[in-house]
């Protein structure tokens, strides 16, 4: 960190001379879209983790404990296997001739939309797009709101339920006035280990959205392998780590907030 604030706010001179500058941050009006962009699909991923997330641990505390420890093995299991590797797995099934697209053709999809729509490719284009890099942040990630969130759920004394019930709530009001302020917290911090990986990533948006799909991951990794500026990736960096911190802050009021509503 240390390193990464000294480059930003400086910058070297053609004799090879360091000096303290504001320049790196001059431009960081130009970057507005790449930073609104990055932040919008890590929303989107955040919240699709959340809708399926939720239920998925909600469902997992209902189940018998046997089953429950398979199925959190089941959930970790891809966690085990390279990063980089589920990423590849996924541009092979999203490619142009790739498993989505071969099974499409086989159901005859794509040639009914030929000759009653007058649609012009063999192929559904699933690569390179919004939503490609968006599934996989969603795939790479949802493992980090599921488990927080059902590590909170389990907490739940069964009584604080039957007391519910017992002064006449009946299942939803027992989980929208008990369950689900209680598990807030797991909630944030489900938010929190998503949107952060997501909004910082450069991989999944280099391999699955291509240069189409340009974030402020990539922009930073292409200042500091490309173009060998680590004076602007650094001061790039530092913003982005401003916005973290803005992030984590607010998680952690909400959060705070939750534990108050829950009691």
């Amino acid at each position: 960190l240390i390193v990464v604030v000294v480059y930003a706010f400086t910058k070297e001179l053609a004799g090879g001379a360091w000096v303290p500058t504001l320049e790196n941050f001059a431009g960081m009006a130009g970057y507005a879209a790449v930073f609104a962009r990055s932040f919008l699909l890590a929303a989107i991923a955040t919240v699709i983790c959340i809708l399926i997330g939720y239920p998925a641990a909600y469902l997992l505390t209902r189940t018998p404990p046997g089953f429950r420890r398979v199925a959190n093995m089941l959930i970790m299991l891809p966690m085990w296997m390279n990063f980089l590797l589920r990423t590849y797995a996924w541009m092979s099934i999203l490619e142009n001739k790739g498993f989505i697209n071969q099974f499409l053709n086989q159901i005859g999809l794509i040639s009914f939309l030929q000759n009653h729509f007058g649609y012009t490719l063999d192929y559904i284009p699933l690569i390179n797009t919004s939503g490609a890099v968006v599934l996989g942040m969603v795939y790479n990630f949802l493992p980090f709101m599921v488990l927080p969130i059902y590590n909170v759920l389990t907490r739940i004394y069964p009584n604080v339920q039957n007391a519910a019930r017992d002064l006449g709530a009946n299942g939803l009001q027992t989980f929208l006035r008990v369950i689900f302020p209680l598990s807030i917290p797991g909630v944030i911090s489900g938010i929190t280990m998503v949107f952060v990986p997501a909004l910082t990533t450069f991989v999944i948006s280099n391999l699955l959205g291509g240069s189409k799909i340009l974030l402020i991951g990539n922009v930073i990794e292409q200042e500091f392998t490309q173009a060998s500026n680590w004076h602007l990736g650094s001061g790039l960096s530092i913003v982005l780590m401003v916005f973290i911190l803005i992030n984590m802050i607010l998680t952690a009021v909400f959060d705070k907030q939750g534990e108050g509503t829950a009691l």
